[in-house]
């Protein structure tokens, strides 16, 4: 694993574990209605994506490991640069089923990075 994975591995696992923070016992039409909640999840869907994306570009085997990369770098594009073209519905599937299997992946990404780098 290259040096740099590591914090873009980290700033992924934490922008993760946000959004399943903000989304716990919360429903669709709570979601859709709370500007707030939905502004929130779509920043760290931002941040997560981009993480990965320069994960990618630094540490191409390592990006490889992690599930769906390309349609969360891709989910973060279209919430980056298409404003009026964001589907809630499918950010809603992605906060609330898609990054439950993700956190723990992410995680053990970074332990592993830890335990290369000692830190």
């Amino acid at each position: 694993m290259q040096p740099e994975a590591g914090s873009h591995l980290w700033d992924a696992a934490e922008a993760a574990k946000l959004v399943a923070e903000f989304v716990r016992d919360r429903t669709l039409a709570e979601f859709n209605s709370d500007l707030l909640l939905r502004s929130a999840v779509e920043r760290q869907l931002e941040v997560l994506g981009e993480a990965l994306n320069r994960l990618r570009r630094e540490d191409l085997d390592t990006s490889r490991r992690v599930p769906d990369l390309d349609k969360i770098i891709g989910m973060r594009n279209v919430i980056a640069h298409e404003y009026g073209e964001i589907d809630y519905e499918i950010v809603w599937q992605a906060a609330t089923t898609r990054l439950v299997s993700l956190i723990p992946v992410l995680g053990a990404l970074v332990d592993e990075a830890k335990q290369e780098t000692g830190i």
